[in-house]
């Protein structure tokens, strides 16, 4: 098993690394992982099986290099984030789609129909939206960024449909708690009201705490990514698409959640103050799915809100150690 991990450099594709270097996938050891970044690890891989390879994800050549006929395995999550291609249309179209679509055609090449796992988001969907969204809603994107991951979608679909491919799409609840420093994702409030005020610094609020979400642990995205690698192609039959299991939560809930594991003095670090882009966006999105079918497939949710704040807190200790 070789794996390439597109946005191999950021936080989830090094804990995903992290993951499948120490376990594997099924009990199948994982001989070779790329990491695709435009910039390199903070931490290196020390691991002889890991290496990094910087370029942009537009770039053909360089995917052609990481992509070699020995590659089994891609995870791509690398994206412009969903403000950033709000807010720059030609940069979403260009990294969200024609870089997909590179990617795509680089693993149709290879004539081995690799697994490719692409990451989705709910902002797939939006419009008029029951309080809990089924299955089979369709799709309907606010966004730009939304918009993108669509196209995504479908062309994972056609690619496997087609043979070039064994892909499956995962929609990924908005990540919280994410470590390191904020990114232009309109969602990127629902970590830094929890990173932040963890470390003793000021963060802003800028939805109501009426907005409900729908939320995932770094944590839990880990397992349900190493769960679609190793995933069995006809129990996804030729529906390549699955709305992963979350926790729907309101924003008031999760300041609360962490009021009750670190204190008052620290949710008293959350100053409010609204921002309508932000709202705009957020409040497009689903707060709730039933995930019925990713459930039957094996994939997993977090708890409570809690449990995840008391993860980010001993998973950021268990970092600054390593970092010693």
């Amino acid at each position: 098993m070789r794996i390439l991990i597109t946005g191999g450099a950021g936080f989830l594709g090094s804990a995903l690394a992290r993951r499948l270097l120490a376990d594997g996938v099924a009990g199948t050891r994982v001989e070779q992982i790329v990491l695709f970044d435009r910039a390199p690890p903070a931490t290196p891989c020390t691991d002889p099986r890991c290496r990094a390879l910087t370029a942009d994800i537009d770039d053909a050549s360089a995917l052609a290099e990481a992509i070699g006929t020995d590659i089994t395995h891609i995870v791509h999550l690398a994206a412009v984030v969903s403000g950033q291609a709000e807010a720059d249309f030609d940069l979403g179209m260009r990294v969200n789609v024609d870089a997909t679509r590179l990617i795509l055609e680089r693993a149709r090449a290879l004539g081995t129909a690799p697994r490719v796992v692409f990451t989705s988001s709910v902002a797939a969907f939006g419009g008029n939206l029951p309080a809990r969204l089924p299955d089979d809603a369709r799709t309907l994107p606010q966004s730009s960024y939304g918009v993108q991951k669509v196209i995504g979608e479908l062309l994972v679909g056609d690619y496997s449909r087609k043979g070039f491919i064994d892909g499956v799409t995962l929609r990924v609840p908005t990540i919280s708690v994410r470590p390191g420093a904020p990114n232009r994702a309109a969602s990127g409030f629902a970590s830094g009201i929890v990173r932040e005020p963890v470390a003793g610094q000021p963060a802003v609020c800028p939805v109501s705490t009426d907005t409900r979400m729908w939320l995932q642990s770094p944590r839990r995205a880990v397992d349900n990514l190493v769960h679609a690698i190793g995933l069995d192609s006809a129990a996804l039959g030729t529906d390549r698409t699955v709305s992963l299991p979350g926790l729907s939560v309101t924003v008031g809930e999760m300041i609360d959640a962490l009021r009750e594991v670190a204190g008052a003095e620290v949710a008293g670090l959350i100053r409010h103050e609204r921002d309508p882009a932000v709202e705009a966006i957020v409040a497009s999105w689903p707060g709730d799915f039933t995930a019925e079918r990713a459930r039957a497939l094996g994939f997993v949710a977090d708890r409570d809100f809690a449990s995840i704040v008391r993860d980010h807190i001993a998973d950021t200790a268990a970092l600054a150690r390593a970092a010693i």
